[in-house]
């Protein structure tokens, strides 16, 4: 079964939905990306499920999947693995998906995988390690491909924040934000924080690591705001935003980048959201340094010359030790390793504006 994003997620949110199975999730935004994880997590919870990640390595990192699904936990009814990495399955592994997706169908196991990967084209969704996957689980395209899909979603984030916007200041809202997802997914939270602070703290405590999140709760009362609110909020909000440090990033302008690194810091600015920041600007100039036209990618005309501004500050073996700095990153936000996740995303962030502080191994 083959689903978009927009389809999928509002029933996701519903109190009931088969989970196990195969699970693929393919597009090029990771907030969709993590809004899934968010979305299936009390479904897996409430039918005790023990989650699991893993990240593909290589092909061989496959058969460290099938072997979590094949291990039993005795205080958790099954598996649900969060596999990320985009090395596709061999024929053997392949035959070993099929056949856990039909038993996950015939009831013999409970057990569920989600496969993260970026967008694949026709030719990739024809291939055969995504067969299973299309005939016997669920795909569900992580990609926007229109304004009206964009402002949906976001209208289904305001709702849960507690929040019910007027057209008009929808209309400021994504004007605000050059139609940009995350952009106006972090102008929503402060709105939240402002307007309706009982349900910002409940959705900003609705993380990965919380055992009793719940993304079926909904505010019961909605607090309604017009465009004269929108307005006020977005004039008194003087503090910087990670869009302040991607335009830093972009430009070169290292001192910018700590100045507003340490801000971000000081007033707690959710450390996934700063990776998602640095991530896509990264992502995006490894894409252009390969060729790709800014304009497929959905950069913005105005932010264009800061792009190819920062791809002259880059080479491409300089940009394939990107994806292990922001795999530490990654880490460092979940706690797995020591070093603090701020002092690495500061890494990170002046790499990407061209001052090097370590040599990355």
């Amino acid at each position: 079964m083959q689903n978009t994003f927009i389809q999928a997620y509002p029933k996701l949110l519903q109190s009931s939905v088969a989970v196990a199975g195969l699970w693929l999730a393919h597009g090029d935004e990771p907030l969709l990306s993590q809004w899934l994880i968010d979305a299936l997590r009390p479904h897996w919870r409430a039918q005790n499920y023990a989650i699991k990640r893993i990240e593909l390595i290589s092909v061989k990192s496959w058969q460290e999947v099938l072997s979590e699904l094949g291990s039993q936990s005795l205080f958790d009814d099954a598996s649900a693995v969060i596999v990320t990495g985009n090395h596709k399955p061999d024929k053997a592994v392949i035959a070993e998906l099929e056949r856990f997706a039909v038993e996950a169908q015939t009831g013999a196991h409970s057990h569920s995988v989600l496969w993260l990967t970026p967008k694949q084209d026709k030719r990739s969704q024809s291939s055969k390690w995504f067969a299973p996957f299309a005939q016997y689980g669920t795909v569900i395209d992580c990609n926007l491909y229109n304004e009206q899909q964009r402002q949906q979603l976001l209208q289904i984030q305001a709702q849960k924040f507690g929040l019910r916007l007027s057209q008009e200041a929808w209309q400021l809202l994504m004007s605000h934000t050059e139609h940009h997802l995350l952009s106006a997914y972090q102008t929503l939270w402060r709105l939240s924080y402002l307007f309706a602070p009982q349900s910002a703290t409940s959705n900003s405590d609705n993380n990965e690591d919380n055992e009793h999140s719940n993304s079926f709760t909904q505010p019961v009362n909605n607090v309604a705001l017009d465009i004269a609110d929108l307005q006020a909020a977005l004039v008194s909000d003087a503090q910087f935003s990670v869009f302040d440090l991607s335009d830093a990033m972009l430009a070169g302008n290292s001192t910018q980048v700590a100045k507003i690194m340490f801000q971000l810091k000081s007033t707690d600015e959710p450390t996934t959201l700063v990776l998602w920041a640095i991530s896509k600007d990264m992502r995006q100039i490894m894409q252009l340094l390969d060729g790709q036209d800014p304009q497929a990618l959905g950069i913005w005309r105005s932010k264009q010359g800061l792009y190819q501004q920062a791809c002259r500050r880059q080479s491409k073996e300089q940009t394939s030790e990107w994806p292990a700095l922001l795999y530490r990153c990654d880490q460092a936000i979940k706690g797995l390793i020591r070093q603090p996740a701020w002092e690495l995303l500061l890494q990170a962030a002046l790499e990407l504006a061209g001052k090097r502080l370590f040599a990355m191994r």
